[in-house]
Parts: structure tokens; sequence; C-alpha cells
């Protein structure tokens, strides 16, 4: 693995702004902002946007989803949000009255609210587990998978706290009692190695504009191949198969397009979306998911380091996820922390009772001893 020297200069990003919260919503490089400019200008210029590409450029953009999940392209499911592929996950699933779907203590709400209304919908049960302050994520787990279990639906890191969850242990937990795996990997896809066979997940979803370092409203559904013959949200016309012929749409099908392409969104062949979310998968194809994981896993520990310093403190690796770091204080942090780190240019998230860290490889030195000069100046 090689540790990536500071890309700064591939992003819109001032000298004067430290930008610390990926987690939030990454930049897009100049790249990924050239490569949307030019899909808009397809849109502009609609003769130049071919009726072959409306196939063609969905496909290249999906088969670089497949990269960063480690599946084949027909596993891959083009869709605009997380909370869209879990809503196929939650169609797609069986649940009876009396069985339990777990979730994580604040899980985030997409991958909570569609279970409590599939739950309520057939008399199941939402169980929350919590971890103890200085645990991991997975024991917890781990306990509460049992035969009534019917759905584990988890993130691989929690999305306040940075809490890693071993997914290749819940897999086989659940596989072991007949329980579905739906993930939600926005926080961590991207920015960490995944590897779907060894966990062998029923569906998995990441939104594209976090880790994926792409636009906002595109994001990709793994869908295992056991489910791929299951019910679309939409009946999409692209979703049947011969919708590459336009000249015989009307000649209508009941057979769909092969693979999980049948759960893609309806018109997602817009060339904007597609084309950025393109040119960023290939710029961390370039990078290298691992070389992303060992330097922003370097750059947090050298953070929480340093802060532990000053007394805030954070769960220390392997229990959290090496990119993301949520510290908390002992006196609780400073009121109104956030507002006087954004006057100094500084940006993170306050999650909770902790403040969340969250640095990219856009992210260098300088940015980092800002950030911790006003939070010595917060609590000395």
């Amino acid at each position: 693995m090689t540790h990536i020297p500071c890309q700064r200069h591939l992003f819109d990003m001032p000298r004067d702004i430290a930008y610390l919260n990926c987690a939030y919503m990454s930049p897009l490089a100049h790249g990924v902002m050239e490569a949307m400019a030019k899909g808009v200008a397809r849109k502009a210029q609609p003769w130049s946007y071919t009726a072959s590409e409306f196939v063609s450029i969905p496909e290249e953009t999906r088969a670089l989803f497949a990269v960063v999940f480690g599946s084949a392209a027909d596993d891959i499911a083009i869709i605009p949000s997380a909370s869209y592929g879990l809503a196929i996950a939650a169609r797609n699933l069986p649940v009876a009255a009396g069985q339990s779907i777990i979730v994580l203590g604040d899980q985030f709400p997409s991958n909570l609210y569609v279970w409590r209304e599939k739950a309520k919908a057939v008399g199941a049960t939402i169980m929350t587990v919590w971890r103890d302050a200085d645990a991991a994520w997975t024991s917890a787990v781990l306990d509460a998978i049992g035969p009534d279990t019917a759905i584990v639906a988890v993130p691989n890191c929690h999305w306040a706290d940075g809490g890693l969850v071993d997914l290749v242990a819940i897999g086989a937990a659940c596989r072991k009692v007949g329980a579905a795996l739906v993930l939600d990997l926005t926080q961590s896809l991207g920015a960490m190695p995944f590897d779907v066979g060894a966990v062998d997940p029923d569906f998995a979803v990441a939104a594209c504009y976090k880790w994926l370092m792409g636009p906002y409203g595109i994001g990709a559904l793994y869908v295992a191949p056991r489910h791929q013959q299951g019910e679309p949200i939409e009946q999409t016309w692209m979703g049947r198969a011969g919708s590459e012929d336009f000249s015989r749409l009307v000649e209508y099908r009941d057979e769909y397009q092969p693979g999980a392409r049948r759960f893609d969104m309806g018109e997602k062949s817009n060339p904007a979306l597609l084309l950025g979310a393109s040119a960023a998968l290939r710029m961390l194809d370039a990078w290298g998911i691992a070389n992303i994981a060992e330097t922003l896993t370097a750059r947090s520990e050298l953070l929480a380091e340093k802060a532990a310093s000053l007394g805030f403190t954070a769960l220390p690796v392997p229990a959290r996820a090496g990119h993301f770091l949520a510290l908390g204080h002992a006196d609780g942090l400073p009121a109104g922390l956030p507002e006087r780190l954004a006057a100094e240019q500084v940006f993170v998230s306050l999650r909770g009772q902790s403040l969340r860290v969250t640095p990219h490889v856009y992210n260098d030195e300088e940015d980092c001893e800002r950030l911790l000069q006003v939070l010595e100046s917060e609590v000395r």
C-alpha cells in the first residue's frame, strides 16, 4: 500500500478553507465537474446524445460501481439515493409476524424508517442494539442475532461515531440462522475496502456524494444473484428486455433486462450524473481504495493523538473505521464550538455529543493544525 500525497490541487479548495467534513458531503474534483459539464452539454444539444449512449453510458458507470463493491456489473443497479435502494430491499425480503429486524442505536434514518414501516405492516419488531462506551458494535449485533431474526440492517461504520461493524462475522451469523443482511455503505464505500464475496449481503447500497466523491442524486445498489428475479419499485421502460431498440418499444415485453438492471431508477440515463459519477469512480480507482484507507487512517490517528493531549477522546482503531474520527470531551464539547470553527474557516460536523472530523486526501497538515488550534483555544 502507498501513502497518497495531498491532492488539494485537484479540487476547488482555497487555501484558507480547512474542509474536514467528507462524511457530510465530499467536494467535487475538477475532473468530476468537467465530466458533469460535458453531460450538461449533451442535454443542451440533445442531438449529440445518441440512443446507443442511453445504454452504453449507464453501463459504463455500472461497471465502475461494480469495481468498488467487488462484484460483477450485472449485480449493480443504478439508483438515485440510499433510501431508494433500501426500499427495494424491503420490498423483496420476507418478514413474518413475530420476527425482528436488527438495527444499530442512533442509526442513520434512511436505514431505519423503511424497516419500521416494514415491521409495522407485518407485525414484526425493530430490535435496536447499543454498544458499550468503549466497545465496537459487532458484539452487540452478534448477541442480538437469533432464530427469530429476519433482517439485519446495518452500516459498515456508524455515521455518527465511526464505530466499525465486522460485516464478515455478521454475514456468517446471518447465514447461520437464515436471516437477510442489508447494508448501507454510504459512509464507508470508497474510503475502505469492501469484500462482497466474504460478506455475502443480500442487498448493499451506497450513495455517491460522500466517500465515492461523486454528484448528489445518484448511487448504486448491489443485489445478490439470489434476489435478481425480484420486484422493482418502478416499472421502467429501460428495465425491460429489448429496450435498446427504440424502434420496437411498443412491442411490450414481460421479460426484464438481465441481472439487477430491473431495479434501476427511472431516467437513469442522465448524462451529467453518470459522467460525473464515472469520473469520480475512476479517480478513486487510480488512487486505490486500500491506499485511500491507509492514508486517511494515518491522518485520523495523528489527529486523535494530538486531540487526546487536549482532553478529547475517540474510539480507538480497530473499534472505529480509520477514515472516521468522532471527538468527545469529558466535560462536554464547548457550547458553540462548530460555529467558532466555521468562523475560522474550519469545517466539521456536530453529531450527538461528538465533533465528527472526516478529512480526505485533499487535506494536509495545515488543515489539521488549524482545527487543533481552535480546539486548544476552547479548552485551555
